[in-house]
């Protein structure tokens, strides 16, 4: 499918009309949205990449069509999974819920202006080296195993490499102000956190690209199709953030899907590879005769893997006893270290009251696990006895510890 220059244009005005959209009517003053705002803002954003798909169906041709529908599957799947990278580092840098969504957007940014330069180069490798086929489909393979192998919450920091650069450079202080990216302390201009929590996710954010970028390709050499399928992906996350935060701990088994879909597209990729090689060790440098993989194939498979792993994550108890342990542990901190705000802080203890009520409704193989976390059990301890002292001052009575019953 031939692009004209001024379906380019129009396409990149129109998504980033919708940025802007975004940031002026939602994230420009900052608040928590409601999860009914969350929902329907992310119903939109996917009924206009659907929309688009069907355009793309409809004024191209129907094998294009399959060929955004799957690499913008795809590219949604692992940007869920990219979530879950963004919610460790959001609470690592302890931010206020009413903040998150300006640093969600600038992920957003960040990764449109990444990926768009990895699109180009990708493409610009594709035209020029054939071996670089095999190279997109041994990154995937890789990328595939890494995904299988179990990694927890410490195996992902916001202390990479762009924080500790941006430490070095500017003076930077602990404190929030608002959301402010800079602050005078002292009388002088300095970096808050806000600023530090963006570069950890935009040097996070290039790293998801490495993987991202060859899985698109693998579906789809176009480069418009690549580059829509992969911003219409990255439109609205904001939103189905604070739609499923609930749930991402819960999808124990993303990752094995994930890595299921990357190793298939891993191989298809290298039999493309096979089939029109030119590199000289490999066979004497002809194609070979290989099975290519179809688009539709494709697209079958990678739906039926996310739907089989996403309900399997849902009724899984394993995964209902961790979604309860990581909310538990996130709203305790916050309730502890991160919110001021009397009427948030109420709301986040009673979430974490309910919370501790259903872990110990958990069957107790369980509950056992959990009692042996002591700094989960301290944690929550703590949040317990912070919540009786503010109660109690507010009542104007004496303060006293409060019994530390546990799950």
């Amino acid at each position: 499918m031939d692009v004209p220059p001024v379906v380019w244009w129009l396409t990149i005005a129109g998504i980033a009309g919708l940025v802007l959209f975004d940031f002026f009517f939602h994230v420009r003053k900052a608040h928590a949205p409601s999860l009914r705002e969350a929902a329907a803002w992310s119903a939109l954003y996917i009924g206009v990449a659907l929309a688009f798909g069907g355009g793309v169906w409809l004024f191209g041709d129907p094998a294009t069509g399959t060929e955004y529908l799957a690499g913008y599957v795809t590219e949604k799947a692992l940007s869920v999974d990219n979530l879950f990278v963004f919610l460790i580092i959001i609470c690592s840098f302890k931010v206020p819920r009413a903040d998150q969504q300006k640093v969600l957007l600038f992920g957003i940014v960040f990764s449109l202006v990444a990926r768009t330069g990895f699109i180009f180069l990708g493409a610009a490798l594709i035209n020029s080296f054939a071996w670089v086929f095999y190279a997109f489909g041994l990154i995937l393979l890789v990328t595939a195993g890494n995904l299988v192998r179990p990694e927890g919450e410490e195996s992902h920091t916001g202390d990479n490499v762009m924080v500790r650069l941006a430490r070095r450079l500017v003076r930077t202080t602990d404190a929030y102000d608002g959301d402010k990216l800079f602050t005078v302390q002292d009388g002088r201009r300095v970096m808050t956190p806000m600023m530090l929590v963006m570069a950890a996710i935009g040097g996070t954010d290039i790293l998801f690209a490495l993987d991202s970028i060859p899985a698109v390709f693998g579906l789809t050499q176009n480069v418009y199709v690549v580059f829509t399928a992969t911003a219409f992906s990255l439109l609205g996350l904001r939103q189905l953030y604070f739609l499923i935060d609930g749930l991402l701990d819960r999808l124990i088994y993303l990752g094995y899907g994930l890595a299921a879909i990357l190793a298939f597209i891993g191989v298809k990729l290298i039999l493309h590879a096979l089939h029109e090689n030119n590199v000289p060790f490999i066979a004497d440098g002809q194609p070979v005769a290989v099975v290519e993989i179809s688009t539709g194939l494709s697209l079958s498979v990678i739906l039926g893997v996310l739907v089989v792993t996403v309900l399997a994550s849902l009724h899984s108890p394993k995964g209902r006893a961790q979604n309860l342990v990581s909310a538990a542990r996130r709203h305790a901190t916050e309730y502890l270290e991160v919110e001021k705000d009397p009427v948030r802080r109420e709301e986040i203890h009673a979430k974490l009251c309910r919370e501790i009520e259903e872990i110990r409704e958990l069957p107790e193989k369980y509950r056992a696990r959990i009692r042996e976390e002591e700094r989960l059990m301290e944690l929550l301890a703590r949040a317990r006895d912070a919540h009786a002292s503010a109660t109690t001052r507010a009542q104007g009575g004496p303060v006293r510890g409060s019994g530390r019953r546990r799950p």
